[in-house]
């Protein structure tokens, strides 16, 4: 099996470092615009963009984990090309994904405030190790506040709850119990709403799960790979 990381708003495959260390073989996408290239308006573009990646390097047998907005590229791939995807893993994501207003508003200000940027994304990494914490950060600020309003944009545009039993592919649903941004009645309705698909929350862990607590994260993905 071929395993793809796709990182959440504003991210990059840096994000997935415990995940990559963790399964030989496996890659962590940039995605476009994150900093290199042109940032796409739309989860269904990204979808796009993700397929002609898996087509040009002629991965077969793939399983795509996809946080926050990577689940939802996950979900709209797995609706568009089934034939191609082995399983799909989603961490903290939702089949609809609203963004606070407040929130677009608050990066829409920081587009020409670097340090109003960088207090509104603090937050997310106090749980993370220190080291890592500051290193992502640091990598988030490089990407700018630009990426994460384009792609918090797209996730609020985003609403398959309609369309969710039309996924056939084996389906994880991954929460931390203290997830505020997509906690875990997420989850839980995508495993009630795909069919043969599961959830699991891992204690203690945010919005960030698979940084925070990569050990429960990986050997949960593990035991549903086993599984397949």
């Amino acid at each position: 099996m071929q395993l793809i990381f796709v990182h959440g708003s504003g991210g990059c495959g840096a994000y997935w470092h415990h995940q990559t260390d963790f399964f030989p073989g496996s890659v962590a996408v940039d995605l476009p615009g994150h900093p290199e290239g042109a940032l796409l308006p739309t989860v269904a573009e990204y979808a796009d963009w993700l397929d002609a990646y898996v087509e040009a390097n002629g991965y077969r047998d793939v399983v795509v984990i996809g946080h926050s907005i990577g689940g939802a590229i996950a979900m709209l791939y797995a609706l568009k090309r089934p034939a191609e995807l082995r399983a799909i893993v989603l961490v903290g994501s939702g089949a609809r994904l609203r963004v606070l207003p407040q929130m677009l508003r608050s990066l829409e200000k920081a587009l020409d405030d670097p340090e109003l940027f960088a207090e509104l994304i603090r937050p997310a990494w106090q749980k993370v190790e220190p080291g890592l914490a500051d290193a992502l950060r640091k990598t988030s600020e490089q990407i700018g506040p630009a990426a994460f309003l384009n792609d918090l944009r797209a996730c609020d545009r985003f609403d398959i709850l309609d369309r969710l039993a039309e996924i056939g592919t084996p389906t994880l649903a991954i929460c931390g119990s203290e997830d505020v941004m997509t906690p875990p009645r997420y989850s839980h309705f995508l495993a009630s709403g795909i069919e043969g698909a599961s959830a699991e929350i891992i204690q203690g862990g945010t919005h960030m799960v698979f940084l925070e607590k990569p050990a429960a994260v990986n050997r949960a993905i593990e035991r549903f790979l086993e599984r397949l």
